[in-house]
């Protein structure tokens, strides 16, 4: 596959491996852009995610790749056919709301045959997908009872199957697990996870919360005031961002001056050493003052601020941290240049 920059600068048509494809979409509501001017591709098979803060035009870009929403300008292709004045139902994708949106006076097993029976398929084929997607999501069990039976991990999944059963080439997530305590979120996430590889179709998630984003996603795209800031690999966006928009969203960020023109070096807290000695050779350092302390279990959080009040963070194991660290001490702060990255541009 090729990267993003030469995919999103070539041709303005969808790769045959495409299923999605947004070409230079914008959508405005009155005099606020909601989406700007945004081009992306999301191929067959990816778990991708739109990640940004509330209101960057996140949900927008997910209702108008639906088709509940119209862009102003730009063009919505699907598996390589432009359906951008397509209706929702005349377009190969499912959309899995928040609150899940499932029937209640309805069983499990009803539920996720209301596509089907829609479709007008005959009961028998109703039978097998039904059955099918069931043992997907792990609910055979459940199939009678009614959604107010149902755990909020139950009902997220009973949502999956009833949007999975109709075979879509993509299905489109609206914050799915922003409904769920932090223990059962965790769980779901593996839950997305294992049925995206199993059903083997495209997935793409909308989320605010970076987490998710990354340790679900194949790529990531992150949005910022309606602006595609950067898409890439977790890893390649975590290390290597390139504005302070994408570095401080995707993480705690130690933004560093350089040079004179107000240019700024990124350095992650983890890769940031205390130590009661200086740099040595091929090192740099700051000298700094212990503000705070946070025991965060397997690692201290240690936020610090230097001579001139710029504030720096070190996230290490307290086994790796200097003996009797408190509120106070003075310290050097140690890293390697070669862990910095240079920003291409500083917070607005």
């Amino acid at each position: 596959m090729l990267t993003e920059p030469a995919r999103e600068n070539g041709s303005i048509e969808a790769l045959p491996s495409d299923v999605i494809a947004l070409r230079n979409v914008s959508r405005r509501y009155g005099d606020a852009a909601a989406i700007e001017d945004l081009s992306l591709s999301i191929a067959a098979g990816e778990f991708f995610s739109l990640l940004g803060p509330s209101g960057c035009g996140k949900t927008t870009t997910l209702r108008l790749i639906a088709g509940f929403d119209r862009p102003q300008a730009g063009r919505i292709l699907l598996q390589g056919r432009d359906l951008t004045e397509a209706p929702p139902h005349r377009r190969p994708v499912n959309l899995v709301f928040q609150n899940y949106a499932l029937f209640p006076h309805l069983s499990v097993w009803d539920n996720v045959a209301f596509g089907p029976r829609s479709q007008r398929l005959t009961e028998p084929e109703i039978r097998r997908r039904v059955g099918e997607v069931l043992e997907v999501v792990r609910l055979p069990e459940l199939a009678r009872r009614r959604p107010h039976q149902l755990s909020g991990g139950q009902q997220q999944r009973v949502a999956l199957a009833r949007a999975l059963v109709n075979a879509p080439a993509a299905l489109l997530l609206d914050e799915p697990l922003a409904a769920l305590d932090p223990d059962l979120r965790r769980t779901m996430r593996s839950e997305l996870k294992r049925i995206q590889r199993e059903v083997g179709i495209t997935f793409l998630l909308v989320t605010h919360d970076r987490e998710e984003a990354l340790s679900l996603s194949d790529r990531l795209a992150v949005l910022h005031g309606g602006r595609l800031e950067q898409v890439g690999t977790p890893r390649q966006l975590y290390d290597h961002p390139r504005s302070a928009v994408v570095a401080t969203f995707l993480g705690a960020a130690n933004l560093l001056p350089e040079g004179a023109a107000g240019g700024l070096r990124l350095l992650r807290p983890e890769r940031l050493r205390l130590s009661a000695s200086p740099p040595t050779e091929g090192e740099r350092g700051l000298r700094a003052r212990v503000r705070e302390l946070a025991f965060q279990g397997a690692t201290v959080e240690v936020r610090l601020c230097c001579a001139d009040d710029l504030p720096l963070i070190a996230i290490d194991t307290s086994a790796a941290l200097p003996e009797n660290l408190r509120i106070g001490t003075e310290l050097w702060c140690r890293w390697d240049p070669a862990d910095s990255h240079l920003l291409e541009a500083s917070l607005p």
